[in-house]
Protein backbone atom coordinates (compact mmCIF):
# COMPACT_ATOMS: atom_id res chain seq x y z
CA UNK A 1 0.00 0.00 0.00
CA UNK A 2 1.03 3.29 -0.97
CA UNK A 3 -0.24 6.64 -0.71
CA UNK A 4 0.25 10.36 -1.55
CA UNK A 5 -2.31 12.26 0.65
CA UNK A 6 -1.53 10.37 4.15
CA UNK A 7 -2.19 11.87 7.48
CA UNK A 8 1.73 12.10 9.17
CA UNK A 9 1.28 10.92 12.60
CA UNK A 10 3.28 11.95 15.43
CA UNK A 11 5.45 9.07 17.03
CA UNK A 12 4.47 7.78 20.61
CA UNK A 13 7.90 6.09 21.32
CA UNK A 14 11.54 7.00 21.46
CA UNK A 15 13.65 7.28 18.42
CA UNK A 16 17.06 5.29 18.01
CA UNK A 17 20.11 7.08 19.24
CA UNK A 18 20.73 9.40 16.22
CA UNK A 19 24.74 8.72 16.07
CA UNK A 20 25.48 5.13 16.44
CA UNK A 21 29.46 4.51 17.87
CA UNK A 22 31.80 2.46 15.67
CA UNK A 23 32.34 -0.72 17.58
CA UNK A 24 36.01 -1.47 19.42
CA UNK A 25 35.36 -4.74 17.94
CA UNK A 26 36.12 -6.07 14.42
CA UNK A 27 33.47 -8.40 13.64
CA UNK A 28 33.87 -11.63 11.33
CA UNK A 29 33.35 -10.82 7.83
CA UNK A 30 29.66 -12.16 6.72
CA UNK A 31 28.31 -10.99 10.10
CA UNK A 32 24.67 -11.05 9.51
CA UNK A 33 22.01 -8.76 11.98
CA UNK A 34 19.08 -10.93 12.26
CA UNK A 35 16.29 -8.79 13.58
CA UNK A 36 15.78 -5.22 12.14
CA UNK A 37 12.94 -3.52 11.46
CA UNK A 38 12.31 -0.35 8.92
CA UNK A 39 9.60 2.04 9.20
CA UNK A 40 8.37 4.75 6.28
CA UNK A 41 8.43 7.22 5.40
CA UNK A 42 4.63 7.63 6.37
CA UNK A 43 4.06 9.61 3.15
CA UNK A 44 4.85 5.87 0.83
CA UNK A 45 4.31 3.40 3.51
CA UNK A 46 1.84 4.82 6.13
CA UNK A 47 0.98 2.34 9.71
CA UNK A 48 -2.11 0.39 10.26
CA UNK A 49 -4.58 2.32 12.00
CA UNK A 50 -4.61 -0.80 14.50
CA UNK A 51 -1.20 -0.45 15.38
CA UNK A 52 -0.33 -0.26 19.26
CA UNK A 53 2.58 2.53 18.72
CA UNK A 54 3.57 5.58 16.19
CA UNK A 55 7.72 4.65 15.40
CA UNK A 56 9.66 7.12 13.96
CA UNK A 57 10.75 6.84 10.09
CA UNK A 58 13.42 4.56 9.96
CA UNK A 59 13.67 4.02 6.48
CA UNK A 60 16.24 1.37 4.65
CA UNK A 61 19.21 3.73 3.84
CA UNK A 62 19.40 4.81 7.68
CA UNK A 63 19.47 1.15 8.26
CA UNK A 64 21.86 0.40 5.90
CA UNK A 65 23.74 3.30 7.25
CA UNK A 66 23.91 1.75 10.78
CA UNK A 67 25.26 -1.94 9.64
CA UNK A 68 27.98 -0.10 7.88
CA UNK A 69 29.03 1.72 10.91
CA UNK A 70 29.28 -1.83 12.91
CA UNK A 71 30.77 -3.50 10.49
CA UNK A 72 27.63 -6.03 9.47
CA UNK A 73 27.61 -7.38 5.84
CA UNK A 74 23.78 -8.81 6.49
CA UNK A 75 21.08 -7.93 7.61
CA UNK A 76 17.42 -9.42 8.41
CA UNK A 77 14.31 -7.34 8.27
CA UNK A 78 11.13 -8.58 10.44
CA UNK A 79 7.77 -7.21 9.86
CA UNK A 80 6.86 -5.12 12.72
CA UNK A 81 3.59 -4.74 14.52
CA UNK A 82 2.89 -1.42 13.10
CA UNK A 83 1.69 -2.46 9.50
CA UNK A 84 0.04 -5.79 10.70
CA UNK A 85 -0.17 -7.99 7.62
CA UNK A 86 0.86 -5.03 4.87
CA UNK A 87 4.35 -6.53 4.11
CA UNK A 88 4.75 -3.77 1.18
CA UNK A 89 7.28 -2.00 3.07
CA UNK A 90 9.79 -4.89 3.64
CA UNK A 91 9.03 -6.28 0.31
CA UNK A 92 9.81 -3.26 -1.66
CA UNK A 93 13.12 -3.06 0.25
CA UNK A 94 14.44 -6.56 -0.04
CA UNK A 95 13.26 -6.19 -4.20
CA UNK A 96 15.40 -3.20 -4.71
CA UNK A 97 18.59 -6.07 -3.99
CA UNK A 98 20.59 -2.78 -2.40
CA UNK A 99 22.15 -4.60 0.12
CA UNK A 100 22.60 -8.46 1.10
CA UNK A 101 19.21 -8.64 2.88
CA UNK A 102 16.54 -11.55 3.94
CA UNK A 103 13.15 -11.15 5.61
CA UNK A 104 10.64 -12.59 7.85
CA UNK A 105 6.43 -11.42 6.69
CA UNK A 106 3.42 -11.77 8.85
CA UNK A 107 0.90 -13.43 6.93
CA UNK A 108 -2.14 -15.59 7.62
CA UNK A 109 -2.98 -19.06 5.79
CA UNK A 110 -6.01 -17.70 4.37
CA UNK A 111 -4.60 -14.27 2.93
CA UNK A 112 -1.79 -15.87 1.09
CA UNK A 113 -1.22 -18.27 -1.32
CA UNK A 114 1.59 -20.70 -2.85
CA UNK A 115 2.14 -18.28 -5.62
CA UNK A 116 2.50 -15.52 -2.88
CA UNK A 117 5.38 -17.89 -0.91
CA UNK A 118 7.06 -18.31 -3.85
CA UNK A 119 7.50 -14.70 -5.38
CA UNK A 120 8.70 -13.56 -1.50
CA UNK A 121 10.91 -16.07 -1.73
CA UNK A 122 12.51 -14.92 -5.22
CA UNK A 123 13.50 -12.19 -3.73
CA UNK A 124 14.61 -12.90 -0.26
CA UNK A 125 11.77 -13.71 2.38
CA UNK A 126 12.79 -17.16 4.44
CA UNK A 127 10.53 -17.19 7.07
CA UNK A 128 7.07 -16.23 8.71
CA UNK A 129 6.51 -14.50 12.11
CA UNK A 130 3.86 -15.70 14.29
CA UNK A 131 3.26 -13.03 17.15
CA UNK A 132 1.72 -15.27 20.08
CA UNK A 133 1.37 -12.19 22.00
CA UNK A 134 -0.64 -9.38 20.09
CA UNK A 135 -3.57 -10.21 17.76
CA UNK A 136 -1.17 -9.38 14.50
CA UNK A 137 -0.91 -12.07 12.42
CA UNK A 138 -1.49 -15.75 12.69
CA UNK A 139 -1.31 -16.92 15.67
CA UNK A 140 -0.57 -20.59 17.17
CA UNK A 141 -3.67 -22.48 15.82
CA UNK A 142 -2.05 -21.98 11.99
CA UNK A 143 1.22 -22.86 12.55
CA UNK A 144 0.72 -26.38 10.94
CA UNK A 145 -1.14 -25.10 8.02
CA UNK A 146 1.78 -22.37 7.32
CA UNK A 147 4.78 -25.20 8.47
CA UNK A 148 3.59 -27.70 5.89
CA UNK A 149 3.06 -25.27 3.44
CA UNK A 150 6.66 -23.57 3.65
CA UNK A 151 8.89 -26.46 4.80
CA UNK A 152 9.48 -27.07 0.60
CA UNK A 153 11.20 -23.53 0.14
CA UNK A 154 12.85 -24.19 3.85
CA UNK A 155 11.62 -21.33 4.89
CA UNK A 156 10.84 -21.24 9.15
CA UNK A 157 8.50 -19.95 11.48
CA UNK A 158 9.24 -17.43 13.91
CA UNK A 159 7.75 -16.81 17.58
CA UNK A 160 7.17 -13.45 19.80
CA UNK A 161 5.69 -15.41 22.62
CA UNK A 162 5.27 -14.27 26.11
CA UNK A 163 7.32 -16.48 28.45
CA UNK A 164 4.64 -18.64 29.93
CA UNK A 165 3.65 -19.52 26.40
CA UNK A 166 7.20 -20.70 25.59
CA UNK A 167 6.26 -23.56 28.37
CA UNK A 168 2.71 -23.59 26.69
CA UNK A 169 3.36 -24.20 23.38
CA UNK A 170 6.28 -26.86 23.89
CA UNK A 171 4.14 -29.23 21.93
CA UNK A 172 3.55 -27.38 19.09
CA UNK A 173 7.16 -25.78 18.80
CA UNK A 174 8.50 -29.46 18.99
CA UNK A 175 6.27 -31.07 16.58
CA UNK A 176 6.32 -28.69 13.39
CA UNK A 177 7.95 -29.69 10.67
CA UNK A 178 10.04 -26.77 9.51
CA UNK A 179 12.92 -24.98 11.95
CA UNK A 180 11.64 -22.59 14.69
CA UNK A 181 12.99 -19.29 15.79
CA UNK A 182 12.49 -17.89 18.82
CA UNK A 183 12.73 -14.04 19.67
CA UNK A 184 14.81 -11.76 22.04
CA UNK A 185 15.98 -14.18 24.53
CA UNK A 186 12.35 -16.39 24.71
CA UNK A 187 11.43 -13.50 26.71
CA UNK A 188 13.21 -15.26 29.63
CA UNK A 189 11.69 -13.88 32.73
CA UNK A 190 15.43 -13.85 34.26
CA UNK A 191 14.34 -13.47 38.20
CA UNK A 192 13.85 -16.93 38.23
CA UNK A 193 16.87 -17.69 37.50
CA UNK A 194 18.36 -20.32 35.37
CA UNK A 195 16.55 -23.19 36.54
CA UNK A 196 13.27 -21.42 36.11
CA UNK A 197 10.45 -23.37 33.60
CA UNK A 198 11.02 -20.82 30.47
CA UNK A 199 14.10 -21.25 30.48
CA UNK A 200 14.60 -24.89 30.63
CA UNK A 201 12.40 -25.36 28.41
CA UNK A 202 14.23 -23.34 26.18
CA UNK A 203 17.39 -25.13 26.88
CA UNK A 204 15.34 -28.51 25.90
CA UNK A 205 14.23 -27.44 22.81
CA UNK A 206 17.96 -26.03 21.90
CA UNK A 207 19.63 -29.17 23.13
CA UNK A 208 17.55 -30.81 20.75
CA UNK A 209 18.33 -29.19 17.93
CA UNK A 210 14.27 -28.05 17.22
CA UNK A 211 14.82 -24.28 17.80
CA UNK A 212 16.90 -21.42 17.10
CA UNK A 213 17.29 -18.96 19.58
CA UNK A 214 17.77 -14.85 18.53
CA UNK A 215 20.46 -13.19 21.20
CA UNK A 216 18.24 -10.11 21.02
CA UNK A 217 16.73 -7.19 22.83
CA UNK A 218 18.34 -7.76 26.25
CA UNK A 219 16.74 -4.45 27.69
CA UNK A 220 13.58 -6.36 27.10
CA UNK A 221 13.95 -8.70 29.40
CA UNK A 222 16.75 -7.55 31.87
CA UNK A 223 15.84 -5.59 34.88
CA UNK A 224 18.76 -3.74 34.61
CA UNK A 225 20.42 -0.71 32.67
CA UNK A 226 22.50 -1.49 29.79
CA UNK A 227 25.32 -3.85 30.27
CA UNK A 228 22.38 -5.86 31.48
CA UNK A 229 24.35 -7.99 33.22
CA UNK A 230 21.48 -10.04 35.14
CA UNK A 231 20.88 -11.54 31.23
CA UNK A 232 24.52 -12.20 31.08
CA UNK A 233 24.71 -15.86 32.87
CA UNK A 234 21.36 -16.64 30.52
CA UNK A 235 23.39 -15.86 27.31
CA UNK A 236 27.15 -17.86 28.40
CA UNK A 237 24.41 -21.30 29.50
CA UNK A 238 23.15 -21.13 26.20
CA UNK A 239 26.27 -20.86 24.10
CA UNK A 240 27.62 -23.09 26.42
CA UNK A 241 24.50 -25.56 25.65
CA UNK A 242 24.25 -25.03 21.63
CA UNK A 243 26.47 -22.31 19.65
CA UNK A 244 25.15 -23.55 16.84
CA UNK A 245 21.81 -23.23 17.08
CA UNK A 246 22.52 -19.31 17.86
CA UNK A 247 21.44 -16.13 16.28
CA UNK A 248 22.22 -12.51 16.85
CA UNK A 249 20.59 -8.80 16.62
CA UNK A 250 20.50 -5.39 17.25
CA UNK A 251 16.40 -5.18 17.33
CA UNK A 252 17.07 -2.12 15.87
CA UNK A 253 15.62 0.59 15.94
CA UNK A 254 14.33 -0.81 19.13
CA UNK A 255 10.81 -0.28 19.66
CA UNK A 256 8.62 -0.11 23.15
CA UNK A 257 11.41 -0.47 25.24
CA UNK A 258 10.96 0.54 29.13
CA UNK A 259 14.63 2.00 29.31
CA UNK A 260 17.08 4.39 28.03
CA UNK A 261 17.64 3.97 24.33
CA UNK A 262 21.02 1.91 23.85
CA UNK A 263 23.74 2.96 20.83
CA UNK A 264 24.21 -0.20 18.33
CA UNK A 265 27.74 0.27 19.07
CA UNK A 266 27.47 -0.64 22.43
CA UNK A 267 25.42 -4.21 21.59
CA UNK A 268 27.78 -4.96 19.44
CA UNK A 269 30.92 -4.84 21.94
CA UNK A 270 28.61 -6.31 24.20
CA UNK A 271 29.29 -9.35 22.70
CA UNK A 272 32.95 -9.05 23.74
CA UNK A 273 31.31 -10.60 27.11
CA UNK A 274 28.56 -12.17 26.07
CA UNK A 275 31.12 -14.64 23.70
CA UNK A 276 34.32 -14.11 24.00
CA UNK A 277 34.99 -17.42 22.00
CA UNK A 278 35.96 -16.44 18.44
CA UNK A 279 34.92 -19.73 16.92
CA UNK A 280 31.70 -19.40 18.64
CA UNK A 281 30.93 -15.70 18.03
CA UNK A 282 31.95 -16.89 14.32
CA UNK A 283 29.04 -19.66 14.31
CA UNK A 284 26.42 -17.21 15.59
CA UNK A 285 27.32 -13.97 13.20
CA UNK A 286 28.08 -15.77 10.35
CA UNK A 287 27.51 -19.52 10.55
CA UNK A 288 24.44 -19.93 11.54
CA UNK A 289 22.51 -17.02 10.02
CA UNK A 290 23.80 -18.44 6.20
CA UNK A 291 21.92 -21.41 7.49
CA UNK A 292 18.87 -19.88 8.78
CA UNK A 293 18.77 -17.45 5.72
CA UNK A 294 20.22 -19.27 2.79
CA UNK A 295 22.88 -16.30 2.16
Amino acid sequence: MSTTDATIVEPTIAAPVAQTRKPDRKLPAGSCDCHAHIFGPQDKYPYSPKRRYTPHDGPLDRYIALLGTLGIERGVLVQPSTYMRDNTALLDALALNRFPLRGVVVVTPEEVSDADLQRMDAIGVRGIRLNLRHENGAGASAAIDLARRIAPLGWHLQFRMNPEQFVEQQDLLSGLPVPVVVDHIGQVPVEAGLDGPVFQAMLQLLEKGRCWIKLSGPMRVSKQEFPYPDVTPFIHKLVATRPDRLLWATDWPHTTINKAMPNDGDLVDLLSSWIPDDAALKKVLVDNPAEVYRF
